[in-house]
């Protein structure tokens, strides 16, 4: 019997100066999908998402804001975790740096075994420091003076810290990256990080001083007048979240005796997770993720979907206007895998229309009419295969191995498209076989018209339950309505066809 793999799957946990906009809902919708993906197969998964609370960013939002900084973060966490309804998420758990009990008592022991390895050390520092990425930049980082990321002029920051000997790990990362052992993908995001690595790795800072970060954070170890840095703290939230440091066996399962520890991450955060983290984890001791899946950014009228720019999208609110499964199927099937993707409500209701109501709900309403029609709503059993359903058969066959393929790629496009596939084949089959003249011959006496019907027929809703199992980690909703169109009730009978998507623009129209 072959044991199951175990699959920890994780996203970044966002910054809680506001509420969630769509960039993130990306994310954690292409994490939701691997995670309901590896299940499908039969892997044991764990899904881990969560808040960073612990930023100055928080800080400033809530003295901009006028209220107690626990306060605006509670709120806006909330909101981050409420997306579990709207998007249909299926995280197991979800951490919260600031309120979550496992993860300060974790995150104080990976400080004090990195400092047991002599990677910590203080030292008095002056340099340029953009409050948006919670970084410092050199001169030659900036973009005419200013973050790349942000488009702010960083601050002149002055002050004692921590540093960590990141420049120590430098060859040990580079080998592990570019053989693979360290998976970054894709190779472009790859290329980008052993460039960065090869062009030299300077110590860090891993704490700032309780002054400047307004008291606000986890203080460092047998130091109160630091606190600890809060990517320190936010990357931490990985083990700590399984009770690395409380003894909770959920580490050894989930961390250190995982098959696969996947990050899902933006593009801007990349050395962060490719460097920055292996790094703190080889210096403690600690096994690596083996995958830093690395996603791109959406825009709005071409400009990066970001709270601080106020270019930004409601999920939820786009959830109520366009349903659940639309949201999710137009950032998975119109989102390139490199590359970013410009959102417009337009183009939402454009693909949900045109595949749901338009492509799979038509082909499964035809079908089971036909069913009813032709076969009183029974699924035939055929002696032999039809002819004319060859392709069809075959894209069924072959779809689980693709979807496999392309998701182990991190290409989500490619994956529903394997998926699509059988839509196409199945119309096409319809439209070369044409049961409807099959079901005229068989009335005038054709025995073979009837036994090609039967096989047509059953390729044709073998299909649909195909596309309900492999739809499934993708747009659940939608395809636990396929399946239960195509699974008989207790008469044996198919339930009679009813239309399964209305068209979202159709909703969206206003009253005359």
């Amino acid at each position: 019997m072959t044991t199951p793999r175990t699959t920890y799957v994780t996203t970044t946990i966002p910054y809680v100066n506001a509420r969630p906009h769509l960039g993130f809902a990306l994310e954690i919708v292409q994490a939701d999908v691997l995670a309901r993906h590896r299940r499908h197969r039969g892997d044991r998964v764990r899904f881990l998402s969560g808040t960073d609370d612990n930023s100055l960013k928080n800080v400033l939002a809530a003295e901009a804001a006028g209220v107690p900084v626990q306060d605006l973060v509670d709120r806006n966490a909330e909101a981050f975790a409420a997306l579990r309804g709207p998007l249909d998420l299926s995280f197991d758990d979800f951490i919260r740096t600031s309120r979550d009990p496992r993860h300060r008592v974790g995150v104080e022991r990976l400080w004090r075994r990195c400092a047991k390895s002599g990677d910590l050390y203080r030292k008095h520092y002056e340099g340029l420091y953009c409050v948006g990425c919670e970084q410092f930049y050199t001169p030659a980082e900036l973009v005419g003076g200013r973050c790349a990321e942000h488009g702010t002029e960083p601050r002149s920051v002055a002050e004692e810290n921590w540093f960590f000997r990141l420049s120590r790990y430098a060859d040990r990362l580079h080998g592990l990256i570019s053989s693979g052992r360290l998976r970054v993908e894709p190779a472009v995001r790859r290329n980008e990080v052993l460039a960065l690595i090869e062009g030299g790795l300077h110590d860090f800072s891993v704490s700032r001083s309780h002054t400047r970060a307004r008291g606000w954070g986890i203080p460092v170890p047998d130091d109160p007048e630091q606190v600890v840095y809060v990517w320190w703290d936010a990357l931490g939230n990985y083990v700590t979240s399984l009770g690395y440091g409380t003894g909770d066996p959920a580490y050894e399962q989930w961390w250190s005796g995982a098959t696969r520890r996947t990050h899902l991450v933006g593009k801007g955060v990349v050395r962060f997770h490719a460097v920055y983290w292996p790094a703190m984890l080889l210096s403690a001791g600690l096994p690596l993720p083996t995958d830093v899946l690395v996603h791109d950014y959406l825009t709005v009228d071409g400009r990066k979907i970001s709270k601080s720019a106020g270019a930004t999208v409601d999920p939820t609110e786009l959830v109520t206007e366009s349903g659940t499964d639309a949201v999710r199927w137009w950032l998975l099937r119109d989102v390139p895998r490199v590359g970013d993707a410009d959102f417009t409500r337009e183009r939402l209701v454009a693909r949900a229309d045109a595949d749901f109501a338009g492509g799979l709900g038509n082909l499964v309403n035809r079908v089971v009419t036909m069913a009813h029609r032709f076969r009183d709503g029974r699924v035939p059993v055929p002696r032999v295969p039809a002819e004319g359903t060859e392709r069809l058969v075959a894209a069924c066959r072959e779809v689980r191995g693709r979807v496999d393929d392309a998701l182990a790629d991190f290409d989500f496009r490619r994956a529903v498209d394997a998926v699509w596939r059988i839509v196409a084949e199945a119309d096409r089959c319809v439209d070369g076989t044409r049961p409807w003249e099959l079901a005229k011959a068989e009335r005038a006496g054709d025995a073979a018209a009837g036994d090609r019907l039967d096989g047509v027929l059953a390729a044709l809703i073998g299909a649909c339950r195909t596309l309900a199992g492999e739809l499934s980690p993708f747009v659940p909703e939608s395809a636990s309505r396929v399946a239960a169109q195509c699974t008989p009730t207790a008469d044996g009978r198919l339930p009679r066809a009813a239309p399964l998507f209305p068209r979202v623009g159709e909703s969206l129209r206003p009253a005359v």
